[in-house]
């Protein structure tokens, strides 16, 4: 299955591996032994992470490491992805590797999480591993271009997983920020920026202690009707990363956050969630066990 990758179009079927009284979930035939995470959903198209392919569906790979991009799906009417293809990204913007993203509502600018290069590496000293995030613009016939890091990311931290609120106004992501209101309580927590334009951001917000723990919050999603969904290694979860939902309350603050039952929780690493336009349907990614490969994604309905 490896081919899929390099191919513009094909079709999704599902086989069901699990269900209970509540939700029925589905291992989508895009999956194989490579991973497949970093879910993000933009109108009706999906958007997720996973390695780029040579012309001979080889894994490309940057400094020995297998390149992560990303690719785009349509979300059909039954609950599959079709036509998928890979996310065009210019090839001289000089972007290394795109372990997660999001587009705008009008699909011009995108959003992504990577990692700094010689061209635009700080002046003062970072950790190489660090991960930060960049805003690029589409032009017709060259893709994602004109890349810039975002101006609230600073070199010492980390930075990852944007995700835009439906009108488009605020940018949500992870991040490992130090001191002040802001500071991080575990490895990793969501913030929140207001985006003013012209690559001018409010100060980043901690979400707070009713969303984030002392363990490591990642990929964050925002629903139609405000809900915020992510994942977390917190303490009482039911094995690795769980999925988690938080309400946002008339004075856009979030309540405390609820771990999500089973089936759309395992045992094992669940790493992100996105819920369709109808609220009781969507995609997550996991590495279940009776899984394809690494990560898989996984369609889910309520009965």
């Amino acid at each position: 299955m490896v081919k899929f990758l390099v191919c513009i179009f094909f079709i999704c079927s599902g086989i069901t591996i699990a269900q209970n009284e509540n939700f029925i979930i589905d291992n989508l035939s895009i999956n194989n032994e490579n991973p497949h995470f970093g879910l993000m959903r933009v109108n009706d198209d999906i958007l997720f992470a996973s390695y780029e392919l040579d012309k001979k569906g080889r894994v490309k790979r940057v400094h020995g490491q297998p390149k992560l991009t990303i690719f785009q799906g349509v979300i059909t009417n039954s609950g599959t992805i079709d036509k998928v293809s890979q996310l065009q990204i210019d090839s001289k913007a000089g972007v290394p590797q795109i372990s997660s993203a999001t587009l705008s509502q009008d699909g011009n600018k995108i959003y992504i999480t990577t990692v700094y290069t010689n061209k635009n590496k700080p002046k003062v000293r970072f950790k190489e591993t660090n991960f930060h995030l960049e805003v690029g613009e589409f032009k017709a016939g060259i893709g994602f271009t004109n890349f810039k890091v975002l101006s609230f990311c600073k070199p010492k931290f980390s930075y990852a997983h944007p995700a835009l609120s439906a009108d488009g106004k605020t940018l949500f992501f992870t991040a490992n920020i130090k001191g002040g209101k802001a500071t991080t309580r575990g490895g990793s927590d969501i913030f929140k920026v207001d985006i003013l334009g012209g690559n001018s951001f409010s100060e980043p917000e901690n979400l707070g202690a009713k969303v984030n723990s002392y363990g490591k919050e990642m990929f964050p999603f925002i629903a139609e009707d405000n809900t915020l969904y992510f994942s977390s290694n917190r303490p009482n979860g039911f094995g690795g990363y769980d999925l988690y939902k938080s309400t946002m309350n008339d004075d856009g603050a979030f309540e405390k956050a609820e771990k999500l039952e089973k089936p759309l929780n395992s045992n094992k690493d669940d790493l992100s969630l996105i819920m369709n336009r109808d609220n009781t349907s969507g995609f997550l990614s996991s590495k279940r066990l009776k899984g394809k490969g690494d990560d898989d994604i996984y369609s889910f309905k309520k009965k």
